[in-house]
């Protein structure tokens, strides 16, 4: 079972990318670095209220920062936000309706009794090795 406090760091991602600036600061990174005032101008804010937004950002270890003298870049602190970023496209699109997925297949009952049983003899058919001759390549 899955303790309380494993969820947490979950929660602080999902905090962080809940505010709509957030996500676009991290939804532009996810692809390459950019300063403070690249950042701005690509949500259309001023800077001030960007440099906020990425501190929270940088709290939840969503971005990392690189400095060039004054300048401070950013970017997606793991290549695995992109891939979050994609997957939250996909259930938006499928909650919204805009996308049509099929539905995932329901997690399969234990099975029990003689259907058990069943299912155990058919894995097991199936892991054996074929009897008789190998199979050679060109035969």
């Amino acid at each position: 079972m899955v303790g309380q406090g494993q969820f947490e760091p979950m929660m602080d991602v999902l905090r962080a990318l809940a505010e709509p600036t957030r996500l676009q600061l991290v939804w532009a990174l996810s692809t390459r670095e950019h300063s403070v005032s690249e950042l701005a101008e690509l949500v259309g804010a001023h800077v001030a209220a960007v440099s906020q937004h990425l501190a929270k950002l940088r709290e939840a270890g969503l971005v990392a920062t690189r400095r060039d003298g004054t300048r401070i870049f950013y970017r997606a602190a793991t290549p695995h936000l992109s891939v979050l970023l994609d997957q939250l496209v996909v259930v938006s699109g499928h909650v919204s309706g805009e996308l049509d997925l099929p539905q995932p297949a329901p997690p399969a009952a234990p099975a029990t009794g003689t259907a058990a049983a069943a299912a155990r003899r058919t894995a097991a058919s199936r892991a054996r090795p074929a009897r008789g001759r190998p199979h050679t390549a060109g035969a």
